[in-house]
């Protein structure tokens, strides 16, 4: 007697369904399928990083720490305790002989318009080369996202060849069934009338 493959619990227990195609998957597939696709996307990031590091210059990554910095709290605290400082020193009767801003603090005003004349064209510098980069990364997921789509389009297409193959393959079986069961009907009946 020949012995079948009987699959054990486990292996169904092990089996999940692929999304959109009922498609038995075994774990090991889903996560090796998962590790090619965030080796893809880490090798695309990597290539991304590098033509963006080859491509900037100096004042270029000079302007990105700039505005990195000029954009986090650790500034916003350093410079909060420099003006603290500046007025408070300024104001102090104990450092009077020491003023060299006296209120309305000009020097002060001056200093701030200074800044932020200057750090505003490099925070924009920098935004305008990151948005430049976002549009190159965006470009890039659009494509991996078409070419996935074609892929799954194919493979849907496929499916559905295997699946109307599979419905004439079942046709062809009944049909040959009805044939069979007409000729044992036949054979039945001629043997009958032999017995008789």
């Amino acid at each position: 007697m020949n012995e079948t493959n009987v699959e054990s619990p486990s292996d169904f227990d092990d089996a999940s369904i692929f999304e959109g195609f009922d498609i038995e998957l075994h774990r090991k597939d889903v996560q090796r399928i998962d590790r090619l696709v965030n080796d893809y996307e880490k090798s695309i990031l990597n290539r991304l990083e590098e033509e963006y590091s080859s491509k900037t210059t100096y004042p270029d990554r000079l302007a990105d720490r700039i505005a990195q910095f000029g954009g986090s709290w650790k500034f916003i605290l350093c410079f909060s305790v420099f003006l603290a400082a500046w007025i408070v020193w300024n104001i102090l009767v104990l450092t009077k002989s020491l003023h060299f801003d006296e209120p309305p603090f000009i020097l002060l005003n001056l200093c701030l318009s200074f800044i932020a004349a200057f750090q505003a064209p490099v925070i924009m510098m920098s935004q305008n080369r990151q948005t430049a980069r976002d549009k190159h990364e965006s470009v890039i997921d659009f494509a991996i996202n078409y070419k996935a789509e074609l892929e799954i389009d194919d493979i849907q297409s496929h499916l559905h060849r295997i699946e109307a193959e599979e419905k004439k393959n079942l046709l062809n079986i009944k049909s040959e069934y009805l044939q069979i069961k007409v000729l044992l009907e036949s054979i039945e009946s001629k043997l009958e009338n032999h017995i008789k």
